[in-house]
Parts: structure tokens; C-alpha cells; sequence
């Protein structure tokens, strides 16, 4: 074994982890290093401007089927096991890890020693271990770096051992498939094996994260923040496709972070040190941001489709996924704190977009209600995206994060209440989905008004205008809001057919009732109160 690591990294070998008899190891290669990794060993392309391009296989997106947390003593009563969280037994996981552990010797492996976490109260040191080159950069680029002289010292509390090549033998490993991602919280250690997505990484990190963090009092979220000018911090929840990188992306506030963050005693701070944007019709004129760090050198582009010939790229095509990606550091920003952390909120804003034509564009939520909406964590996917899918279906994911969160969905409800009676924060929901009718029929709501109506939420402009009361979901709608235009916030007079609208809400209400049962035994009057009261109309 080759040991390329200077002398001010850390000490900490990879015989801790298993690794033995391994071939080169590069150790916290920068930028510019593994760039030269990646084309040298055939692993992504160079294209115009400086990006590097690559192609994650047949896996682009998460394998949500794929996921396993091991039922071990220390973390079992805590775990919400089921659909989310399957068990697997920790003989499993050391068989597993000892096959892939063989299978490493004598090949090239690439390490990041990093952070997770931009407050030194509650970072947690950690360590990505990865077969591919441009996992290593992707690691870098999501991560938190480390101080030259941090990392003479560096002792990982958390452990990803990534190796796409290792496939799973499902008979005797118990598995769903040769994929897996298992999370092991008493060894401190993931494996992932099977799939070249990289998203894999960095969401089996937000997991330890959404199981570390409230034991300290941390309510971890699956959110973007920014500050304004004022230092007026605001939080964006939502789910994929709902508007959270791009709203938050506003070249008049500093972004804190877009995807991951969490909320302890002094405010907001991000998880992560990059971001990781969906890219697909990406437009430089309503994301001027995220559009330019396409042109960045240090973004990793996903299965983006490129022009061979003059090593272009084209946003718009969608050969390989819809779910094409761009992975950058944090700095690509150029109105992004470098700190990763932003004050007490004043605002929280909950997305969705809701392909049924019926949330209002914007609305204010009582503190009840914002805990009602957060445990449905809703929005909704549309026709044509899934084969039999034929008309909009409701994607209820439970803090709007499901996939994500190790621990019962109450005990981070009971976090976000505590914090937002404490700080006095207000709550407003703002449907990015269609207005007109439902997907098919009405049209998506314009980025421009969205934007009009997050920033007036964000200047106050909202506090003191007239609200009328939305019957079936019993939301607070405002009856003017700076350009836009006043027909457009009322959903029910957008319709052609009143009745249809009529309709098309109960039946939405219902759903968000019918989903909520399974929280009903455990939730306050109070939040169960907050149902939409249009389901019985």
C-alpha cells in the first residue's frame, strides 16, 4: 500500500475501519487533484467552462427500498422502525462489511477527512471513504473542510465507507436488492454499496445527523435558510421539486445553506459545506445563481446531457433523468455566508407543490397548524411521471423529510413547537404547484409572483394586510400582496368551474386526514384541531 497522506493529516488509519491491504490511498486530495483522478481514470469529462460531468448508471436518484438501519441495543427503542427504516440484524452488517472490506484490497481508495455541522458546538467530525474519485470531490464539495491543522488531529465520529462496485448478495445478506445504504449507530459507520449516486452520501449523513441532534436539544430540518439585510433569518422546508433551493438562492439575502440545517439555542446553522441542486430547465434569468455555478469549475454535473463535440451542456434535456444534479461548494454563491449560520428565525415557510390546484399561493398558519402541516410534510406528484400514474397524486413525507429521519416524526414536531413558541416565529405555507385547475389543466404558478409573495412575507409586507379565511383547509389568505396580481391569491377564483374546485378540495382535505391518522394517538387536541375542516363539507 501506497500511503500518499502528508504529514499534517491525521494519523487515524484506515485499519480502523477495516481497510486493510489496500493499494494507492489518497488522502483529502484537493480540487484540482482529483479532477485529474477523474479523467485520468475515465470517471467524467471536462466540459466547457470547467465543470466535470459524469454518470451515476442506472441509479439516479435514491433507492429508498435500499435503506436499512441495524437493530442493535443501543439505538433500537429510538428508531421509528417500518417502511422508512427497515431492521437488519448486525451479523448482516458485519458479513456485509467484511466482504466489502475483501473485496477493497489492493485497489485505490480516496479519503476526505471532514465536517458536518458549521457550529463548533455540534459539528461532528467525519470521514468519507469512497471507490470513485468523484465521490472524493463530491464529498468535498458537500462537506465541511478541515483545518490543515484540525486535521492532524482528526478522529472521525462517523464513518462512510462508499464502494459502488460492491454489489449485495440478497439470499444471504439479507437485502431487497444488490444495492444497500446501512446505517450502523453503535459502530458509528455506514456502508453503501450497489449505486453510484452520490446524493446516497450525503442523505446517510443527514440521517446521523436527524438521530444525533435531538439528543442535544437540536431540531435538525430538511430545509434551505437565508438572512436578509437586516439579519432576519428565514427557513424554507419542503420537499424535492417544491422551490427550496431556488427561493432561497436570492440575490438579496445571504444564503446560509440549501438543503440541511439545524436549530439549537442560537439560530440557524448549516450541516453542510455545498450544495446539491436539481438542475433539469434550469433558467439563467429566474436562478441566475445556481445557473451560473453550472459554469464553475469544482461543480460536479450529474447525468447531464453534454454536445461531444463542443463539450457544451444542455439543461433542458432530460435523456438520462429528470433528476439531473449539480453538486458545488457553498463559495459558488456569491452571496452565501461562509460561516453557515444565520440568527433566531422570524419567518418559517413551508412549500409545496400542489399538482391538485387547490393550496392558496400563500397563507399564514397558526403555531397548531403549523405543527398539523409539518407532521404531513405534503406536496404532490404529478401525471406522467410515474407509468400509471394518471391524474395528481398526494406525497405526504412526514417532516418533510421522511426518508431521512431515523427518529419518531413526533419527537422533531415537539422540537419545532418548542422553538417556534419560544422565538415567536410565524409560519406560512406557499404552494409553488398550479393555480387555474390541477396539473394538465391549470398552470404552475409564475417563479416571479412566488418570489413577490416569499418577499413580502420576508419584509413584513404581509403582516397588516386584510386576510380571509380558505374554508377547506381554514388557512389565513391574504387579500393583496405586492406584485400580484389579487386574483391570483384566492385558488377558488382561478377555476373556470367552481364546483370542480369545490370538489377537488374536500377530496384533498380528506387525504390530508386519512394521512394523519397515524399520528392521531400521540398528537395534542390542539394540533388535531388543526385538520383541514373542509374534509366533512
Amino acid at each position: 500500500m501506497r500511503d500518499t497522506r502528508p504529514e499534517h493529516h491525521s494519523h487515524y488509519g484506515l485499519e480502523n475501519h477495516g481497510l486493510t491491504n489496500l493499494n494507492d490511498v489518497y488522502w483529502n486530495l484537493n480540487t484540482p487533484a482529483l479532477y485529474e483522478q477523474i479523467v485520468k481514470h475515465g470517471e467524467g469529462i471536462l466540459v466547457h467552462l470547467g465543470p466535470i460531468v459524469v454518470r451515476t448508471g442506472h441509479h439516479t436518484g435514491r433507492s429508498a427500498n435500499d435503506k436499512f438501519v441495524v437493530k442493535e441495543p443501543s439505538s433500537d427503542s429510538q428508531i421509528w422502525w417500518g417502511k422508512v427504516n427497515r431492521p437488519i440484524t448486525p451479523e448482516k452488517f458485519d458479513q456485509i462489511h467484511r466482504r466489502m472490506m475483501s473485496q477493497l484490497q489492493n485497489q485505490d481508495v480516496y479519503v476526505q477527512d471532514c465536517f458536518v455541522g458549521a457550529t463548533p458546538a455540534h459539528r461532528l467530525p467525519v470521514r468519507i471513504i469512497t471507490q470513485y474519485a468523484w465521490h472524493n470531490l463530491f464529498a468535498r464539495n458537500m462537506f465541511l473542510q478541515a483545518k490543515p491543522e484540525e486535521l492532524v488531529k482528526h478522529v472521525p465520529e462517523f464513518t462512510v465507507i462508499d464502494a459502488p462496485k460492491f454489489h449485495a448478495n440478497p439470499t444471504i445478506d439479507g437485502t431487497n436488492s444488490e444495492t444497500f445504504i446501512i446505517l450502523n449507530f453503535a459502530k458509528r459507520l455506514v456502508l453503501i454499496g450497489g449505486t453510484s449516486y452520490a446524493g446516497e452520501i450525503k442523505k446517510s449523513l443527514f440521517t446521523v445527523m436527524n438521530y444525533l441532534m435531538p439528543q442535544k436539544g437540536v431540531l435538525p430540518m430538511h430545509c434551505s435558510a437565508n438572512t436578509g439585510p437586516a439579519g432576519d433569518t428565514a427557513i424554507f422546508f419542503g420537499l424535492s421539486g417544491t422551490g427550496k433551493t431556488t427561493l432561497s438562492a436570492d440575490s438579496s439575502r445571504t444564503l446560509i445553506g440549501d438543503d440541511e440545517h439545524g436549530w439549537d439555542d442560537k439560530g440557524i446553522f448549516n450541516f453542510e459545506g455545498g450544495c446539491y441542486a436539481k438542475l433539469i430547465n434550469l433558467s439563467p434569468t429566474a436562478e441566475p445563481e445556481i445557473y451560473d455555478t453550472t459554469r464553475r469549475f469544482g461543480t460536479i454535473l450529474e447525468n447531464v446531457t453534454v454536445n461531444s463535440r463542443t463539450r457544451r451542456i444542455d439543461l433542458c434535456d432530460s435523456s438520462f433523468t429528470e433528476n439531473t444534479r449539480g453538486s458545488y461548494p457553498i463559495s459558488h454563491i456569491p452571496n452565501a455566508t461562509r460561516e453557515g449560520r444565520g440568527g433566531q428565525p422570524k419567518n418559517v415557510i413551508f412549500l409545496s407543490a400542489d399538482a391538485f390546484g387547490v393550496l392558496p399561493p400563500v397563507s399564514k398558519l397558526t403555531h397548531a397548524q403549523a405543527m398539523y402541516h409539518f407532521l404531513s410534510g405534503y406536496t404532490a406528484k404529478v401525471a406522467g411521471t410515474e407509468r400509471g400514474v394518471t391524474e395528481p397524486s398526494p406525497n405526504f413525507s412526514t417532516c418533510y423529510g421522511a426518508p431521512f429521519m431515523p427518529l419518531f416524526p413526533q419527537r422533531y414536531a415537539e422540537l419545532l413547537g418548542q422553538k417556534l413558541a419560544k422565538h415567536n416565529v410565524d409560519v406560512w405555507l406557499i404552494n409553488t404547484g398550479w393555480s387555474g385547475g390541477p396539473y394538465g389543466v391549470g398552470s404552475r404558478m409564475q417563479i416571479a409572483f412566488t418570489r413577490a409573495m416569499v418577499h413580502a412575507v420576508l419584509d413584513g409586507q404581509l403582516k397588516d394586510v386584510p386576510m380571509e379565511t380558505e374554508p377547506f383547509f381554514g388557512l389565513q389568505v391574504p387579500k393583496q400582496c405586492p406584485n400580484v396580481p389579487s386574483e391570483v391569491l384566492n385558488t377558488r377564483n382561478t377555476w373556470a368551474n367552481k364546483s370542480d374546485y369545490d370538489a377537488q378540495a374536500k377530496k384533498l382535505a380528506g387525504m390530508f386526514v386519512e394521512n394523519f391518522k397515524q399520528f392521531a394517538d400521540k398528537a395534542a387536541p390542539e394540533i388535531l384541531a388543526a385538520a383541514p375542516p373542509g374534509a366533512n363539507k
